[in-house]
């Protein structure tokens, strides 16, 4: 387990999770109130994320931010007030050294995970690098992603499952994926929300909301590190995924469905070993 979380985390599960992309400081503030108080319940560590911007949107019409600076505020706020580690995307090189002033993950979004300039300056800050695998990869390609970041001196990387273009318009994801990435020998995320994606469908990405509580179980049912979810108070009016973001008052049962599915599968391994 990365060192991040030193030992506070009770069932060696950690979550990811906030809204899609800083629409606010008030909204960050909501979300990171009930986020906070939900994980400390449960004695799970909490990353909050956010996008301070959206470079990859399916329409040119879509919402891509509040503005760098004032989006990366808002997130460092987060993190003083609530003293959680805080995580954003970044898309270009030159965003590396500028986002990991503000955050403690730098996320490498999944159609860039093969970026290797991003990939090496997200490494040389230092920060904990997420790469999420691109939907178009096979699973054991990201040992080549992760030894990219690696090769910069730095080992705090965490690789994320977040579905397989299966067509044209969706996704699939195939759970063979999290043991092969473990090979990398980093923790393993599960992306709940991006994983029931319907990619490009419309001025904004569609999906199958519905599918994310059997797949976040599934996916802790095989052994997971980290559970990755987006959630918003309001998700049919967000500026952003607005059909896959979980409802903010659907989180703790979220939460607490997936825990005792991972709790069963922890107390597995420890019986059998595997």
């Amino acid at each position: 387990m990365n060192s991040l979380f030193g030992s506070s985390n009770q069932h060696s599960l950690f979550i990811v999770a906030g809204p899609c992309v800083v629409e606010s400081e008030s909204l960050l503030q909501i979300v990171a109130t009930s986020l906070v108080d939900i994980c400390t319940r449960l004695g799970l560590p909490l990353v909050f994320k956010a996008s301070y911007r959206k470079a990859n949107r399916s329409s040119v019409h879509s919402f891509t931010g509040i503005g760098d600076i004032e989006a990366l505020q808002a997130l460092a706020a987060v993190r003083e007030e609530f003293d959680v580690p805080v995580l954003t995307d970044i898309h270009t090189a030159a965003e590396a050294a500028l986002a990991a002033q503000y955050v403690d993950v730098l996320q490498i979004p999944a159609f860039l995970c093969r970026q290797t300039d991003l990939l090496q300056a997200a490494g040389e800050t230092g920060k904990v690098v997420n790469i999420k695998k691109g939907q178009f990869l096979a699973p054991d390609d990201m040992a080549k992603a992760v030894d990219k970041v690696r090769a910069t001196g730095n080992s705090n990387v965490w690789v994320t499952e977040r579905g397989t273009t299966f067509g044209y318009h969706d996704l699939v994801v195939d759970f063979r994926s999290l043991p092969v990435m473990r090979r990398t020998g980093c923790p393993v995320v599960y992306d709940a929300t991006h994983s029931v994606q319907q990619p490009g469908i419309g001025e904004q990405s569609g999906g199958k909301r519905e599918f994310i509580p059997a797949l976040a179980r599934a996916a802790a049912a095989v052994g997971i590190d980290g559970l990755f979810f987006e959630t918003h108070p309001d998700p049919a009016n967000a500026m952003s995924d607005a059909a896959t973001q979980l409802p903010l008052s659907e989180a703790e049962n979220f939460l607490t469905s997936v825990l005792a599915v991972h709790l069963a599968q922890q107390a597995h391994t420890d019986l059998n070993g595997r």
